[in-house]
């Protein structure tokens, strides 16, 4: 099949790319290579990616109406997976123009172009960060997640209710995909996991907020990119007999997933895996909660798990020392 791939260039997308291509589909990915963090490390994961013969990039940002449209006028994707935004629950705080721009105009662009298509299944990215000041654990998709902390949450939130609305009017199917703190080989520069790694190996402090006692249902990239795969395969139906009482499904062809570990980590002992795994201890400044921060994350993901045949199990100390490894040798090449 000819997959569409928005923010090819990201961790997670860069994956997915890579996965599409062995199992033999055509690839179309495009990024706009922004400099929320460093450029060359979305260079190196697209140099992965262009040798291979069913992959074509091109440089596009979502959030360009004009260049959208010729995007999909000028091809037919059969699947959309749609992974780009703008990420970080810190930096929209600071910057929330920027949300506005790519989360949710960048969706509509998306959407817009599925409908003039007829795309068969829109795949897209969602967070667990919609989940909010929702105290209930784990976190199920038929949790009400309508009190966010952030307006990063607050945006995925909003594009799930806009995917809702164009699979009600125009019966395009399009499945929300809650992600879990992912982390692994060639992960993001502003998550944990890397902050912590680059901070120990520079014996720089890390900082522990909330004074350690926060947990996170950490899942490893391979298993994420199993589920988005398997995911894109199972297509939502509509349900005419739609009980309104479960929120990740209706009479539209609409469906919602949470991917995560389902099994939280406290941050203490991740960091402590990450120790362990560089043979080095970290210098801990421990700081109060960050605003825009919850205390905990966990995912139910019973649902997912019904529907594809599968749940992430990648142990967190197995994936820490992979992106260890990873990370000691990427940086000795670039350095």
């Amino acid at each position: 099949m000819k997959f569409l791939v928005t923010g090819a260039a990201g961790f997670i997308g860069f994956y997915v790319c890579q996965r599409l291509l062995e199992l033999g589909h055509a690839v179309i990915g495009i990024d706009n290579l922004n400099d929320y963090y460093a450029v060359q490390l979305k260079q190196d994961r697209l140099a992965q990616l262009l040798p291979h013969p069913d992959f074509t990039f091109l440089p596009l940002d979502i959030a360009d109406r004009a260049g959208m449209a010729e995007l999909f006028s000028s091809h037919s994707f059969q699947r959309v997976i749609h992974l780009a935004a703008q990420a970080g629950v810190r930096y929209s705080i600071e910057n929330p123009l920027v949300y506005g721009e790519s989360n949710l105009m960048g969706m509509l662009h998306v959407l817009e172009g599925c409908r003039q298509q007829q795309v068969e299944h829109l795949v897209y990215a969602s967070s667990s960060s919609v989940y909010g000041m929702n105290p209930v654990m784990p976190f199920s998709v038929q949790d009400r997640v309508d009190h966010p902390v952030s307006l990063y949450a607050a945006t995925k939130k909003a594009n799930e209710l806009m995917a809702h609305s164009y699979s009600h009017l125009y019966r395009i199917p399009t499945t929300g995909l809650r992600f879990f703190t992912v982390y692994g080989p060639w992960g993001r520069p502003d998550m944990a996991m890397f902050l912590f790694a680059d901070a120990i190996a520079n014996d720089k402090p890390i900082k522990v907020f909330n004074q350690g006692k926060m947990q996170r249902d950490f899942t490893y990239i391979d298993d994420i990119v199993e589920g988005v795969v398997r995911v894109q395969d199972c297509i939502p139906p509509a349900n005419p007999n739609w009980d309104p009482a479960i929120a990740s499904e209706s009479t539209a062809p609409y469906k919602i997933f949470n991917i995560g570990n389902n099994q939280p980590v406290e941050l203490m002992q991740f960091i402590q895996h990450i120790e362990t795994a560089m043979g080095k201890e970290a210098i801990k400044e421990f700081l109060p909660m960050q605003a825009g921060d919850v205390p905990a994350t966990y995912a139910d993901i019973d649902d997912l798990s019904k529907a594809v045949g599968f749940k992430p199990a990648t142990p967190v100390a197995t994936g820490v020392q992979r992106f260890v490894d990873w990370y000691q040798d990427y940086y000795r090449i670039r350095g």
